[in-house]
């Protein structure tokens, strides 16, 4: 008999749902199969290699499908009085005891990584069913390690390093030397709005640098988890309390879908996700002269 539609991949990987489908689909339609998970999350090697995308490093929210409200916290928006203590040792002198709350509500946006389909593989199931696993779902991990960092064109994404209230930072002039060291001194920077620094977003250069100094299992071993991508400047570096300073936001929404043209076939994996931002102030980024 026909097997039932897996739109969960609870029997199936996304690859092997999707060649099932086109095998089902008589002459040159397009095919388009719905999935009820985020698709970047899908990724085979996520599971077996210890490499974090972006989402790794935030929590996650099941939500329905339209806008989510969500309380926003952000710093108190005028300078702290010079009568107030900068640091102390009470919960008056803290930054959080001025932080305002507030109802902001988040939208959703659609992501999509599109692949050109090479002569041939329509006609074998197996081996469609691992390109869609390993090398379109990998882009489409890729596009949204883009949209969590510089935001998506729509503004339903802002991006992590493109929040107002980001708080920026100058490369400290020893970070060449010893770049363990100046990264401990920002997740420092990073605790005194009263967050816990869990997450690290540096360029693969960076993050290979400090394997071999021998740093990243001490970072490890302090709770802060590491996303290394292309995706960010080797000039940049962000720290933060990511966990606590943002919410991804997925209404299991995402599609494969098999695009016919006369400019050949495309395979366009798709997936809708939202980023709610609480507190924009647990975050510094490291750059050049705190640009």
């Amino acid at each position: 008999g026909r097997t039932l539609p897996d739109p969960a991949f609870t029997r199936r990987s996304p690859g092997e749902e999707f060649a099932w489908a086109v095998a089902g689909t008589q002459g040159d339609a397009d095919v388009e199969v719905p999935f009820q998970v985020p698709l970047p999350a899908a990724f085979p090697l996520f599971a077996t290699r210890p490499r974090y995308a972006v989402r790794h490093l935030l929590k996650t929210a099941t939500v329905p499908d339209h806008p989510v409200p969500y309380v926003h916290e952000p710093p108190e928006p005028a300078p702290v009085p010079a009568t107030r203590p900068v640091s102390g040792t009470s919960y008056a002198a803290s930054p959080e005891a001025a932080f305002r709350s507030s109802v902001r509500v988040a939208g959703l946006t659609d992501l999509r990584a599109s692949v050109t389909v090479p002569k041939g593989l329509l006609d074998e199931p197996a081996l469609l069913a691992t390109f869609v696993d390993y090398r379109v779902l990998v882009r489409l991990s890729t596009v949204e390690n883009e949209a969590l960092l510089h935001g998506t064109a729509d503004g339903a994404i802002t991006g992590l390093l493109r929040l107002p209230e980001l708080r920026r930072a100058p490369l400290d002039p020893a970070f060449g030397a010893d770049p363990a060291a100046a990264l401990t001194a920002a997740a420092a920077e990073v605790e005194e709005t009263g967050g816990s620094c869990d997450g690290i977003v540096a360029h693969p250069a960076l993050y290979w640098r400090l394997v071999a100094d021998g740093a990243l299992g001490r970072l490890a071993e302090a709770g802060i988890r590491i996303s290394r991508t292309r995706m960010i400047s080797r000039h940049e570096v962000l720290l933060g309390d990511f966990r606590a300073a943002v919410t991804l936001l997925e209404p299991g929404v995402s599609t494969v879908a098999l695009r016919r043209g006369d400019g050949g076939d495309r395979i366009e994996a798709g997936t809708r996700t939202g980023l709610a931002v609480h507190l924009p102030q647990h975050f510094v980024l490291l750059s050049p002269a705190g640009r």
